[in-house]
């Protein structure tokens, strides 16, 4: 499993935070269309999940892109931490408990790689940017100790579920 520090976290909601305040089109707005404009979340939420499900127990060359985003992330954090507000680096947020992916839910996660991959490829500009953060934000928040951890034992079900349906009726 991979450790998110008070660093990590920090990068996962600026994040988070950046493309929420990207995506606000205004209270009229909103409010006039709401469907259209929560739409265009579905994007960042999508990859947000996938990258939560990359921290979960997941080895190989995925996990290890996850790791290595997961400890930049970390370092990157725990540096504007210590430099921008004096505070100590290295505190860890990770939950004290996660669901692991079983061996089907593993084999899901590696079909939603290629349907990331492809999803980027395929959206450019824009959109593209917004998978990449999206997944980014994911794996810094998916084995955090707060709100957005706490959304990743549902994911971790879910997939495992999913992966023994799909690979148990083969």
């Amino acid at each position: 499993m991979n450790y998110v520090t008070l660093g990590g976290v920090t990068v996962g909601l600026c994040i988070l935070g950046w493309d929420a305040t990207k995506w606000w089109p205004g209270r009229k707005q909103l409010l006039k269309d709401p469907l259209r404009h929560a739409s265009k979340l579905l994007p960042f939420l999508l990859s947000w999940c996938y990258g939560a499900l990359t921290t979960l127990g997941i080895a190989g060359l995925i996990g290890t892109a996850s790791s290595a985003v997961l400890g930049l992330s970390n370092w990157l954090g725990d540096a504007a931490l210590v430099w921008g507000v004096g505070e100590q680096p290295g505190q860890l947020s990770a939950a004290k408990t996660f669901v692991p992916l079983s061996t089907p839910g593993a084999c899901l996660v590696l079909i939603l790689t290629a349907v990331f991959l492809a999803s980027v490829k395929k959206a450019g500009g824009e959109t593209s940017g917004v998978l990449k953060r999206g997944a980014w934000c994911g794996i810094c928040l998916g084995t955090s100790a707060g709100v957005a951890g706490f959304a990743a034992v549902p994911l971790a079900q879910a997939a495992n579920w999913l992966g023994d349906s799909v690979y148990r009726s083969v």
